[in-house]
């Protein structure tokens, strides 16, 4: 049997959690504000605290500390029905063991208490100040017990200062979790040092992140550190880490083992002194499989990974983005969502997350200028599977064309085989060539149009053996 102390000025979150445990066996005590159990702890001291963050008089974090110094080694739980970033981030750094959010499942809140009281471990609080810029600022928002779950990974590892993968698809927010990350980590006073790899060309990739020689190339003018040595005392962001080729990959593997960067023409190496977080919206585990990906530095990234789902995996969170959006473009309060659009918002797929619904609240509101902004404010949607289904689309045609000639064609071994890989290899094809011939052969810019990487775009030029200089 085991000893627990529950903190909370509202009766029903009391009852409940002492009718449940106490029907475990467990011994419960409970108390309104910081101040008592205080006291109580002092004349006996408890396994486990479970403590609200609003209470009357001291507030649950400022009594955390005290609790700490008390009781170092007794496992306390916040609870809150304010849960956020800087909450969590707080709690975490201020000794807490978990962290709940109001209203929490009364299941989910027992197996952490359960938790708690086998692991009875220690957790130093952290004696850095943490900024209490507000969590609108950065757009990381959310109430949904996914972003809860992320809130809580950024302050786990925040202050450990190991490389950290951040997967998720494109518009999720990748880059805005590898900020908090760094703004609650040690290194916050040092720089964050975003590198994005699509937006670099292979031919000054190297250059770019592991600087350059006076003379090393042509156009070399001048000696140059690179991003990675710029990043010294902060961290490195690497921005779709998928998209280097093997090559980089290797340097960058003795890189981040050695922290010694060795500039293009160079041969004194530079030390620097960063964190490395990655993030990508492609499945490494099967480009490690295929070899396009190296084991060693995937291993090397994937210390820790936080997961971003995509945005119509919570839906919940879409009302609280779109009034941050349109607070952000007309602070004056101008226009507001009427009940037809706040319905509109939420049937969407949204395949270009938290970005997509950005844009489409700052159309929505420019177009609108006053008043209630309805559903045909709203620009069409990203969609893809859309545009093939509409019977009147020619790209839809063209796919029902194509499947037809194949039936037509193999109707007589009256079998069909293979039609999707099929269909893939020869609509690749006509991708390729055909963004190559609306570039007039420029590479660079065709692989910008499709969005993908140089090297991948060569590969596929050479697997479909698209003639390139007849397009130029």
């Amino acid at each position: 049997m085991s000893s627990i102390l529950i903190v909370d000025d509202e009766p029903s979150i009391c009852w409940a959690l002492k009718k449940a445990l106490s029907e475990d066996g467990h011994q419960v005590n409970t108390t309104a504000t910081a101040e008592n159990a205080i006291q109580l702890i002092t004349e006996s001291v408890p396994d486990v605290v479970v403590m609200d963050v609003r209470l009357p008089g001291m507030d649950g974090l400022s009594a955390l500390q005290e609790l700490q110094r008390q009781i170092g080694k007794t496992p306390v739980i916040i609870i809150t029905a304010f849960g956020d970033l800087d909450t969590a981030v707080q709690a975490i750094n201020r000794g807490a063991f978990e962290y709940l959010t109001k209203p929490f499942d009364l299941d989910q809140a027992i197996h952490v208490i359960q938790k708690a009281i086998a692991t009875g471990s220690s957790v130093t609080s952290a004696d850095k100040t943490r900024s209490n810029e507000p969590l609108e600022n950065h757009l990381l928002i959310g109430s949904s017990p996914a972003m809860q779950a992320i809130y809580r990974d950024i302050a786990i590892v925040a202050e450990r200062d190991v490389p950290v993968l951040i997967t998720g698809e494109s518009g999720t927010g990748k880059e805005l979790v590898a900020g908090a990350i760094h703004r609650y980590s040690k290194r916050a006073a040092g720089p964050f040092v975003p590198v994005c790899i699509p937006a670099m060309s292979e031919s000054v990739l190297e250059s770019e992140l592991f600087g350059h020689t006076r003379g090393a190339f042509t156009g070399a003018t001048e000696k140059r550190s690179g991003l990675i040595k710029a990043a010294d005392g902060g961290t490195a962001f690497f921005d779709e880490i998928g998209d280097i080729t093997i090559p980089t990959q290797v340097k960058l593997l003795r890189v981040i083992e050695s922290r010694a960067i060795t500039p293009v023409g160079g041969d004194d190496p530079l030390l620097s002194d960063f964190r490395l977080l990655a993030a990508t919206n492609r499945d490494l585990d099967s480009m490690v499989a295929d070899g396009t990906f190296r084991k060693d530095l995937y291993f090397r990234l994937n210390v820790y990974q936080i997961m971003i789902p995509p945005l119509r995996d919570r839906p919940e969170d879409i009302p609280l983005l779109a009034d941050h959006f349109m607070k952000r473009i007309d602070p004056a309060g101008k226009v507001y969502l009427g009940k037809a659009a706040s319905k509109e918002l939420l049937s969407r797929p949204w395949l270009g997350n938290v970005r997509e619904l950005r844009n489409t609240i700052e159309h929505a509101v420019i177009v609108t200028r006053s008043g209630e902004i309805s559903a045909d404010a709203f620009a069409a949607p990203m969609s893809i599977t859309d545009s093939i289904n509409k019977p009147a689309s020619s790209l839809g045609q063209s796919v029902r064309t194509w499947i037809q000639s194949q039936i037509d064609d193999q109707t007589s071994d009256g079998e069909i085989v293979n039609l999707f890989d099929r269909f893939l290899s020869e609509s690749e094809s006509v991708l390729i060539t055909e963004a190559l011939s609306l570039t007039h052969g420029n590479r660079q810019e065709a692989a910008k149009i499709l969005g993908i990487h140089r090297q991948t775009l060569r590969e596929k030029i050479r697997r479909y053996q698209v003639n390139v200089s007849e397009l130029s």
